[in-house]
């Protein structure tokens, strides 16, 4: 199989990068490198190509997806709090850009999309765990650019017979989520004040909960999507099915660390929801989705990592 990886040089993207290669499949990278970095590729580049390039701009699209068999859409403009600022831009990257993926995917001939889509597009939902079914009311232009992803390949499958399958991520964490950033991931960034010694900061009482769900996880259900009979035209959770609040994940990551996990709390962020908990069954059932690491293993697995590279930081200073 040839796949192209939009977005392959970000987080996650080049996890799933690495699992490809690993698998044996020929993987072409399309990225900006405005927030991916050719860094993250380093296990992997000499077993794949590296496009350097925008989804705003089609006739790159277009030779990129020359021969590919299946395109795994991961380029977005990722933060609720940015597209709340901007949200022009994170119109343009995520829902023109998406466009822009699909018309490339049909021109070449793609056989499938898979498209990272968000819990974002349902909103503050009452009721927990999330379905699939649940109403959508997107609170942030971040929730509503995904929304239109969702809508475009639902229409590009009906009208062109692309295969499309939206994953609506719940609160990705992991190694190479890059803590710099001010619009980072939450555990990217607690795990980075701890290393530091700094007290992490929590927007809000703390008491919000997420379903944190390990990259590792993420990338098994990409791969499933991107094969599985049955994942074609339809919507999928991709969670734990298990949620925790930023001060439950605070202590556990004392007991991981052994270091002092006090929070400085701060105002609660506009356009963040309050709970968060998906319901995986659907996964589980049509795409054979079973998270295989625990949030306590992909924590400590996190923390190795940011540990690791902090050291290989320090001896090349």
């Amino acid at each position: 199989m040839r796949y192209l990886v939009t977005g392959g040089a970000g987080f996650i993207g080049s996890n799933t990068v690495d699992e490809l290669v690993r698998r044996g499949h020929e993987v072409a990278v399309f990225d900006d490198l405005s927030t991916g970095k050719a860094a993250n590729l380093a296990t992997a580049k000499a077993n794949i190509s590296l496009i350097e390039g925008s989804i705003t701009n089609l006739d790159a699209l277009r030779g990129a997806c020359a021969g590919a068999n299946c395109v795994i859409h991961l380029a977005a403009q990722t933060s609720v709090p940015r597209s709340m600022k901007d949200p022009i831009e994170t119109n343009l990257i995520n829902g023109n850009g998406t466009l822009n993926v699909l018309v490339a995917a049909r021109d070449a001939n793609v056989k499938r999309v898979v498209f990272a889509s968000t819990c974002a597009v349902y909103g503050s939902t009452a009721t927990l765990p999330i379905q699939e079914s649940a109403p959508i009311a997107p609170i942030s232009p971040y929730g509503v650019s995904k929304q239109t992803g969702e809508a475009y390949g639902r229409v590009f499958q009906e009208m062109y017979g692309i295969e499309f399958v939206a994953l609506r991520y719940f609160n990705v964490f992991g190694p190479r989520q890059d803590p710099g950033s001010p619009y980072s991931g939450v555990l990217s960034v607690f795990n980075a004040a701890l290393l530091e010694g700094k007290r992490p900061t929590v927007y809000g009482d703390g008491e919000q909960s997420r379903d944190f769900v390990y990259v590792g996880n993420v990338v098994e259900a990409n791969l499933l999507a991107a094969e599985a009979k049955q994942a074609p035209g339809r919507i999928f959770n991709i969670g734990s099915g298990s949620r925790y609040s930023l001060n439950q994940t605070l202590a556990i990551l004392e007991k991981i660390t052994g270091r002092p996990g006090r929070a400085k709390y701060a105002a609660a962020r506009e356009g963040d929801i309050r709970d968060s908990q998906a319901d995986i069954s659907l996964a589980r059932e049509a795409l054979g989705y079973r998270p295989s690491y625990t949030f306590e293993a992909g924590l400590a697995r996190t923390w190795e990592w940011f540990s690791a590279s902090q050291r290989g930081a320090s001896s090349h200073a």
